[in-house]
C-alpha cells in the first residue's frame, strides 16, 4: 500500500487486513513532503503492521521527473504546477518493485474513485507489474463519505488527525515541487483562501520591504547551483 500516514491509508491498511485477510507492506516515499517518519511507523504498528518501508526519493524525483517538467514548461492552463500528478508514476514504480522483491501479489492506493490520481497510480502499476492485481479500495468498499470513515475509525481506534481548533484538517498533498490544498472553505470559489494555508509563500503585506536577489546556475537547462553553491537535485 501507498502509505501516507494520513487517515485514509491508515484506514485502508486495517481494510485490507480485515478484507483479505492479507499481511500488508506499508510503503512511504519521501519526496519532500513534510513527514514525521516515527508517527508513520508507529500509527502503521498499532495497526498490525509489521514491515513498513520508507524511501527517499527526493534526489531521483527531481531529477527524473521535476526537471524534465520544468524544461517543458508543463503546467496545467498555464498556472497549477503539477507536482502532485508527476510524483504518482514514481510511487508506483517503487511499490512494483517492492511488491516483486516481496513476492506480494497486489499493490493499493488510497485515491478516490473518482480523480485522476487512481489513473496514474493504475496505468503505471499496469506498466511496471501487469501481471501484479490492483486494488483500489474506493472503488470496493462500502464507505462512501468523510462521516463513514470517521465512524470506522473510532471503531478500530485509528487516530483522527485534527487541526488547531478541534477540526478536521484540510486536504494536503505536497512534496518538494508544490503543495495542494483542498477541501473546507476551500470548495466555496467565493471564499478568500486564508493566509495560514500557504506553507511556501508569504503574503506581500507580510513579506519584507527589501527585495533580496537569488543566482541560479543551470547546466542543460537543470539548475545546478544557488547563489553560487553547487546543490544535488533535492537540495
Amino acid at each position: 500500500l501507498a502509505y501516507s500516514g494520513g487517515l485514509d491509508t491508515s484506514i485502508i491498511l486495517k481494510w485490507l487486513q480485515e478484507k483479505y485477510d492479507a499481511e500488508v507492506i506499508a510503503y512511504t516515499a519521501d519526496i519532500g513532503q513534510k513527514i514525521n517518519k516515527k508517527k508513520i511507523v508507529k500509527n502503521a504498528k498499532a495497526l498490525g503492521i509489521k514491515r513498513i518501508i520508507i524511501e527517499d526519493l527526493k534526489d531521483l524525483f527531481v531529477k527524473e521527473y521535476v526537471y524534465p517538467m520544468i524544461r517543458g514548461h508543463a503546467m496545467y492552463e498555464g498556472i497549477y504546477l503539477l507536482g502532485t500528478s508527476i510524483a504518482r508514476p514514481l510511487i508506483a514504480k517503487r511499490q512494483i518493485a517492492i511488491a516483486k522483491k516481496h513476492d506480494a501479489y497486489a499493490v493499493s492506493h488510497g485515491s478516490t474513485g473518482k480523480g485522476n490520481d487512481q489513473i496514474r497510480f493504475e496505468l503505471s502499476y499496469h506498466y511496471f507489474g501487469p501481471k501484479i492485481k490492483i486494488i483500489a479500495p474506493w472503488r470496493i468498499w462500502k464507505l462512501s463519505s468523510r462521516t463513514d470513515l470517521i465512524k470506522y475509525a473510532k471503531k478500530n481506534k485509528i487516530p483522527i488527525p485534527k487541526d488547531k481548533k478541534g477540526a478536521p484538517p484540510f486536504s494536503v498533498d505536497d512534496n518538494l515541487y508544490h503543495t495542494s490544498t483542498e477541501g473546507k472553505v476551500l470548495e466555496n470559489p467565493k471564499k478568500t483562501a486564508p493566509e495560514f494555508i500557504f506553507q511556501r509563500t508569504t503574503s506581500p503585506e507580510k513579506a519584507p520591504n527589501k527585495a533580496s536577489y537569488v543566482t541560479i546556475g543551470f547546466k542543460n537547462g537543470d539548475p545546478i547551483t544557488v547563489n553560487g553553491k553547487k546543490l544535488s537535485p533535492g537540495n
